[in-house]
């Protein structure tokens, strides 16, 4: 299928590893420019090179920014003024027992999850209300709905990307704007992996007990009781991106395996 990507350019916040990288691997393969972004110039360069290995006939460049802050924001607009898609995909996560979460953490969390799309989203808005035609895509989470007890400072977080996405689709009704949310489910992103292993390592487990215990205990309505991988969901964020989804706004769409048992 041809998602008529090659005259669109994107910034993925966040992309140089897991569902980010994945997302603007998926759209370079589809002909899109594709913006890398991250806080490290080596990690930016080795993504871009890692993509354009592939063959993907998407031009590739990056810039180097910590989109949690203002200051990385403006440098990023300041060196790419437009751009046609905006997937918000930056972010962080970590199990904290609520009674030991400080404010300090609460509020990293919010400027990082939720402010950096904000700020992003802000500042590309007006050229797409110009050119009448763009893609704001918020890279959320199942636990936008369904808040983990292990980390309710991160849940919190995804729900507001809901919530901001929805009321940016509301005020860009009747143009050629979409804003959706995905909501990815655990995902074996570079990190996850990582995680898993050492803990089988310590255990003297394999990778698939763990992954079996995992989706028992803490995420038993799964329905593919697995990970995800992060080429899944960018398979989505594409399509989403593409002017072939011209009818899907204001949605939060799920790559959760099935949690979520609700059909609302």
């Amino acid at each position: 299928m041809d998602l008529q990507l090659d005259s669109k350019t994107a910034l993925i916040s966040g992309s140089t590893l897991g569902i980010g990288y994945a997302i603007a691997e998926a759209l370079a393969r589809e002909g899109a420019t594709v913006i890398i972004n991250g806080r490290s110039q080596e990690r930016v360069e080795e993504a871009q090179q890692r993509i354009r290995a592939t063959g993907a006939p998407g031009r590739v460049v990056g810039v180097v920014a910590d989109l949690a802050t203002p200051q990385g924001v403006a440098l990023v607009v300041k060196a790419f003024p437009d751009v046609d898609i905006l997937v918000n995909n930056l972010g962080i996560f970590g199990p904290t027992p609520f009674e030991e979460i400080p404010d300090e953490e609460w509020l990293r969390f919010f400027e990082v999850n939720v402010m950096s799309g904000v700020r992003l989203s802000r500042a590309y808005l007006p050229g797409m209300r110009k050119r009448d035609w763009g893609r704001i895509i918020f890279i959320s989470s199942e636990s936008g709905l369904q808040i983990p007890g292990e980390m309710i400072h991160y849940g919190m977080t995804k729900t507001a990307q809901i919530a901001v996405a929805r009321g940016l689709a509301e005020i860009t009704a009747a143009t050629g704007i979409t804003v959706n949310t995905i909501l990815p489910g655990p995902t074996s992103s570079e990190g996850v992996v990582t995680f898993i292993d050492e803990i089988a390592a310590a255990e003297g487990i394999t990778r698939a007990d763990i992954e079996r215990e995992f989706f028992n205990k803490n995420r038993p309505t799964s329905l593919i009781r697995r990970f995800a991988t992060p080429a899944e969901v960018a398979s989505m964020v594409a399509y989403i991106a593409s002017p072939l989804a011209s009818a899907t706004t204001g949605a939060a769409l799920r790559v959760e395996g099935g949690i979520i048992k609700s059909i609302a």
